[in-house]
């Protein structure tokens, strides 16, 4: 039975570039799990395995490793730090129980930090902050540390202050031991050397502990009291008061470093141990009944407990499907079979792994607590259970956001096309937030995803990785219609061919609903006059149609739809009558309703330099984009808008021209808003063009 008090499980995750690879690239040397350290620029990194990420720089898809230090074990997941990603980030801290936040020395609290943030904080993941790249031109550690209380609104509690600033960065001073780490120009993580604090820092480094134990001490009623009456509590009652505080997400311990230079990495591992949860401190997962419903029990992380495991991730490689579990509660072994909640058939567990990036170790057993990789589960996906068949349970599922792009895709030949349903069959079930459909009038295969790289690189993964040569069409936005105005109206539908005739007649009124709503459907009739079961046939027609929106046969959201009265005729009526009833009111009233065309509203954030701010924010205006803020940084001006998807197709490669290669976006899906009456013109005659092309 392993010590759970030993386990750490912890994620890694940042905005793009902030250092999270080459952080965990150094923990792996220091750890020993690695002996030759990989950089990132050289496509070397040992958890950014795939081509596309080697190529690119950065990391597409989360990666796992495990390692130990000072007797604790670590199982670290890696997540990528780009917007379109950010799935892959969510689902990981679903499973972890602490993460290090990442944030660049010179960039600070950038778009996606604060987007993990939001995730981080959803999940009630303790973390730790670690400000990274102080050897950077531009990097303020204090700057950095205030926009996080600005920013993201949490309590950064300072643990280390850095020695020198860009290029004199030399170390780092540990606060509750008033001891100097200075290391040399070696390179080398274990060349350092333990000083007394530099003279011109004693001051500094008062003032940051006394706040640290101030903060630390209101934490335990009695040590307060304690150091009220002028005793200071010893270094492992801060240290306690410092854990308890960091799990009940009270404040986040704050180191510094530079992970590419070696510095400050081992202060951060001491952190994780010290002031992380292990598997046990942390809130149980909720069990759930089918209907989602939570039913008041949990899973309890406890070894000797019923089975209790979450899949969080499926990848595909050389060996067949990896299905990524964490296991809350129960122990696993070799040939147990368990069963799915999700499809209520039973798995057999074959090989189990322990995964270090794309290398793996054969295990044998798993317990609460353990992260792993169970090869050959058949119908397992993300978010499905695996648990005790004798005491069946489901754990909190997870939710995926709605792709805002899609993309047609063109086999380029009869063998491409064979390959390609399986290719994608496999893509989308590693990864939630890619959609595939078939387009039934073009016959086109339509990809959907959360943005231009995250489709792009899907392309990529279809033509190295599974060898499927496409033809890709233009990005197209995902359009939605919604409608203005409640309707009152009435539909008979009568038909008589040879033998029993149809009859079915509805009164109906369709009204709007807020945004988010989806479609409701409510049935008021009272007295027999549409009989029971032929009610879910009225719903069940407008949920046929709901999908091909009156305007330009985008899916309509938004409405609710109320059955008043109606007649029926006790031959000719039936189920399918009221189907088609139901169907061609649709048609008949949704013109009526004031439709409307809404398109996605992108949260875009651009850094400029100071020069080029009036051409960027110039551009904005030009796509359609409202300015909402604007932040001067150290080095270059954040401006924040809000600017449809349309526009923004192809944005990088202008930003770029405008800026001299210096200015860099990201972008996220905010909100649906209508669309002006010209740009309505405008997709109109699109889908005309694309229809008539498909004819």
């Amino acid at each position: 039975m392993q010590d759970l008090s030993k386990y750490r499980n912890i994620g890694i995750f940042a905005h793009v570039d902030a250092g999270k690879t080459t952080t965990t690239e150094r923990i792996l040397k220091l750890t020993g799990k690695i002996h030759k350290l990989g950089e990132v620029h050289d496509g070397a990194a040992t958890t950014d395995f795939m081509e596309q990420e080697q190529e690119r720089g950065i990391t597409i898809q989360s990666a796992a490793t495990t390692c130990f230090w000072k007797d604790h074990r670590f199982n670290i997941i890696d997540t990528p730090g780009h917007v379109d990603f950010t799935i892959e980030v969510y689902r990981s801290l679903k499973v972890l129980d602490g993460g290090v936040g990442v944030f660049c020395g010179s960039g600070g609290v950038e778009p996606q930090s604060e987007t993990n943030w939001r995730y981080a904080n959803d999940s009630r993941v303790a973390r730790l902050i670690y400000v990274n790249k102080l050897d950077r031109l531009g990097a303020d550690f204090y700057r950095v540390v205030d926009q996080v209380k600005k920013v993201l609104g949490a309590k950064p509690l300072v643990m280390v202050l850095p020695i020198g600033t860009e290029g004199d960065f030399s170390g780092i001073v540990d606060l509750l031991t008033r001891k100097a780490y200075v290391w040399d120009d070696s390179g080398l993580p274990e060349n350092f050397e333990v000083k007394d604090v530099p003279a011109d820092m004693i001051d500094q480094v008062e003032k940051y502990r006394k706040d640290l134990i101030e903060t630390a001490v209101e934490l335990d009623d009695d040590v307060m009291e304690a150091y009220l009456e002028g005793n200071e509590p010893d270094l492992e009652t801060i240290k306690r008061c410092v854990r308890k505080g960091t799990i009940q997400l009270k404040f986040f311990p704050t180191f510094c470093g530079s992970s590419f230079k070696n510095k400050g990495v081992q202060q951060v591992l001491d952190g994780v141990v010290d002031y992380l949860p292990n598997p046990t401190e942390v809130d149980p997962q909720p069990e759930v009944d089918l209907e989602g419903n939570e039913t008041g029990t949990f899973a309890i992380v406890d070894a000797s407990k019923p089975v209790r495991a979450l899949a969080f991730k499926i990848m595909d490689d050389r060996f067949g499907a990896l299905t990524f579990v964490r296991v809350y509660s129960g122990t696993i072994n070799k040939g147990d079979n368990l069963l799915n909640t999700a499809t209520g058939k039973s798995e057999r567990i074959g090989r189990m792994v322990e995964m270090h990036a794309n290398d793996r170790t054969m295990i044998e057993t798993a317990q609460a607590g353990d992260i792993i990789a169970i090869v050959g589960l058949k119908n397992v996906r993300t978010g499905h259970t695996l648990c005790d068949p004798a005491k069946p349970a489901t754990l909190e599922p997870m939710i995926f956001p709605d792709p805002v792009i899609s993309m047609a895709v063109m086999p380029k030949d009869k063998a491409n096309a064979e390959k390609l349903g399986v290719a994608l069959g496999k893509m989308v079930a590693e990864d939630p937030s890619f959609r595939v459909e078939v387009d039934q009038e073009s016959g086109e295969t339509i990809l959907k995803g959360m943005g231009e790289l995250h489709l792009d690189i899907k392309v990529d993964i279809m033509r190295r990785t599974h060898g499927v040569e496409v033809d890709v069409g233009k990005p197209q936005v995902a359009y939605r219609e919604t409608i203005t105005q409640a309707v009152n109206d009435s539909y008979t539908h009568k038909k008589q061919t040879g033998g029993s005739g149809q009859y079915a007649k509805i009164d109906y009124l369709i009204e709007p609903l807020e945004a988010g709503s989806g479609f409701v459907f409510e049935s008021k009739v009272v007295g027999g006059n549409v009989p029971k079961e032929y009610i879910p046939s009225v719903e069940k027609g407008f949920m046929q149609m709901k999908d091909k929106g009156p305007l330009c046969g985008f899916p309509l959201l938004d409405f609710k739809m109320t059955l008043l009265d109606g007649g029926f005729h006790a031959v000719d009526s039936s189920q399918m009558a009221f189907e088609a009833a139901s169907r061609a009111a649709f048609r008949q009233t949704m013109p009526k309703a004031g439709p409307q065309l809404l398109e996605p509203i992108m949260k875009v954030d651009v850094f400029v330099p100071d020069a080029n701010v009036g051409d960027v924010m110039g551009d904005l205006n030009r796509r359609r984009g409202m300015v909402k803020a604007q932040e001067p940084g150290m080095t270059n001006v954040r401006v924040r808008a809000d600017v449809p998807l349309a526009e923004m197709f192809g944005y990088i490669g202008d930003l770029r021209s405008a800026t001299s290669g210096r200015g860099q976006f990201s972008m996220e899906f905010s909100h649906y808003a209508p669309v002006p009456r010209n740009v309505l013109e405008e997709v109109k005659e699109e889908v005309r063009k694309r229809e008539e092309a498909n004819k």
